[in-house]
């Protein structure tokens, strides 16, 4: 490991004698306080306590902060941990893929090529990815230019296989989406192509898996998609309209996997011969289906068939493992991060979280990297996830990580540790106010136990979050009332992310005068801030590349 990537010592802080720890209260955002706000109306000693004027600071954690293309672009966890274990800001995946298509960056490159020349021989072109403009996993502009310059490169046969959001946009607007690109793809066959959606269902149910969750997911979608074997409807209209009928209040992230079929069966499983893209940019959640095209060898579920075809993601997912092979456009380069710093300085490191969350405070935190930088003084802990719908569960494995966390703090190994708890986020994208209630309350018992244990031992604990979600929990209007639905009158609930500030509190029972956080520092900072700080915290001189830290040494 290079020797430059070595930190020096503080001048006048030597750090706490315990450990940092750093605790990441996912989806917890700063809201306006009223009916909407789950994190305001849950019982919260802990958070409150911290979160005391004077005492914290507001963070943002959205748009431009961290990397995407403008203000009104909603926080996500992927950016959000690039960011915080980065210290600096990145362009993420929604800015270069617009900028490649724009430039035409992306239509010249060999992967491209590569797609359009199956597509001459005869193959068809998939298109496989979340289907909404919530720019967090996918956008519908960049897959609608796709298919429209394929079309004019002399592709004849183009097919989509739409994963329905609800949960980056509102709950239940599928149609709106499905309806937009079968305008798209009318305004195709009139030109004399073949295009048409091939298959679909809803993100959490087909496809979609992360962190080798639930596989079972990932063959959803693999026997619709390539085999063609689902439920059948004569479009994807018909289909989220039945089983909206079928399952009153079914939102769509949880619509069940279909099949588009005709008379003749199936108009477009994937075969031999064809091309396929999978349109999402973001790679927590494409690095599944990914292995399934790309892996010769594959064990997790019975492929039946593995067709010749030219994979190619959006981006590459994984810079470590290089998944996939073939993408269009490259990722950001994110290099000297927070844990492979502290690896060249030989500062012991901790990472828990459960299982859907494990990713962001190992594979995202270091830069899009799945590996350990030294294995000697790192320690990686997955906590294995639940799996049933989060508004069942809401505590989730919060207080089984605290559980661990506590133990490993107690052998003194650790200086610096950083743990996720999922709950806020996970839960908030379900639309369940109580159960989201309940989440934050059930991470505040464990923030008090955490609290606890560092000072018991000498420690100082930082807390803040990756974006907002349970901070609004309804859909608001123009005017920022909430709205209501016209026949019950009930909140019209929300399951994506929002534009809030998060909170950045530290707890530091015995640090007296020594050092604060400072108001002027943290005016207009975001959330990558929060590397540079651990660091000071820690006993080290930040370097002068990462965004300032929040503190002030007396």
């Amino acid at each position: 490991m290079s020797t430059d990537l070595i930190l020096r010592r503080h001048p006048s802080w030597a750090g706490p004698k315990g450990p940092v720890v750093l605790a990441i209260l996912d989806g917890v955002g700063l809201g306006k306080g009223d009916a909407a706000d789950a994190v305001k109306l849950a019982r919260t000693p802990v958070l409150d306590e911290l979160l005391v004027p004077g005492r914290f600071v507001a963070l943002r954690a959205h748009g431009t902060a961290v990397g995407l293309p403008s203000d009104d672009d909603m926080g996500n966890s992927e950016v959000g941990h690039n960011a915080l274990g980065a210290g600096v800001v990145h362009a993420q995946g929604a800015l270069l893929v617009g900028r490649a298509i724009a430039s035409g960056a992306l239509y010249a490159g060999a992967t491209w090529q590569a797609l359009i020349e199956r597509g001459r021989k005869g193959g068809a072109l998939h298109f496989l990815g979340l289907l909404s403009d919530g720019n967090v996993h996918s956008h519908q502009d960049h897959l609608e230019a796709m298919l429209r310059q394929a079309a004019a490169a002399g592709v004849k046969r183009l097919y989509v296989h739409v994963l329905l959001d609800g949960r980056d946009v509102a709950p239940t607007s599928a149609l709106t989406y499905v309806d937009r690109l079968e305008t798209v793809l009318g305004h195709l066959r009139a030109s004399g192509l073949d295009a048409r959606i091939a298959s679909g269902g809803g993100r959490m149910i087909t496809t979609m898996d992360r962190y080798e969750a639930d596989w079972r997911i990932v063959e959803r979608g693999w026997r619709a998609h390539v085999l063609g074997d689902g439920r059948r409807f004569a479009s994807a209209a018909v289909a989220v309209a039945t089983f909206r009928d079928e399952h009153p209040g079914i939102i769509d992230q949880d619509l069940p996997p279909f099949v588009i079929a005709d008379d003749r069966g199936p108009v477009a499983p994937i075969v031999d011969g064809d091309g396929v893209v999978m349109f999402n940019f973001r790679g927590d959640r494409a690095i599944e289906i990914t292995r399934a095209f790309d892996d010769a060898v594959f064990a997790k579920f019975d492929r039946v068939r593995h067709p010749d075809v030219f994979y190619a993601g959006m981006m590459e997912y994984d810079g470590d493992l290089h998944l996939p092979r073939h993408y269009l456009v490259s990722p950001p380069q994110i290099e000297r991060t927070m844990g492979e710093l502290l690896a060249a300085t030989g500062v012991t490191q901790l990472a828990i979280s459960e299982t859907q969350k494990y990713g962001h405070v190992t594979y995202f935190w270091n830069g899009n990297k799945s590996g350990m930088f030294d294995e000697a003084t790192e320690t990686y802990v997955e906590i294995p996830s639940d799996q049933v719908p989060f508004e069942q569960r809401p505590w989730m494995k919060a207080a089984e990580i605290t559980d661990r966390l506590i133990a490993e703090l107690a052998t003194g190994r650790h200086r610096f540790a950083r743990v996720n708890y999922a709950n806020g986020d996970m839960v908030g994208h379900t639309g369940h106010f109580d159960a989201t209630v309940m989440a934050v309350e059930a991470v505040d018992l464990q923030l008090a136990r955490l609290r606890h244990a560092v000072d018991a031992l000498g420690g100082v604990l930082v807390v803040t979050a990756d974006h907002g979600n349970a901070d609004e929990m309804f859909q608001r209007g123009k005017g920022g009332a909430i709205e209501r639905d016209k026949v019950t009158g009930v909140p019209v609930a929300k399951t994506s992310h929002t534009l809030a500030p998060v909170p950045f509190a530290i707890h530091d029972r015995l640090a007296g005068d020594r050092y604060a956080l400072d108001p002027a520092r943290a005016a207009g900072a975001g959330i990558a801030s929060v590397t540079a700080t651990c660091l000071e915290l820690l006993g080290y001189t930040v370097p002068t590349d990462l965004a300032p830290s929040l503190v002030r040494f007396a």
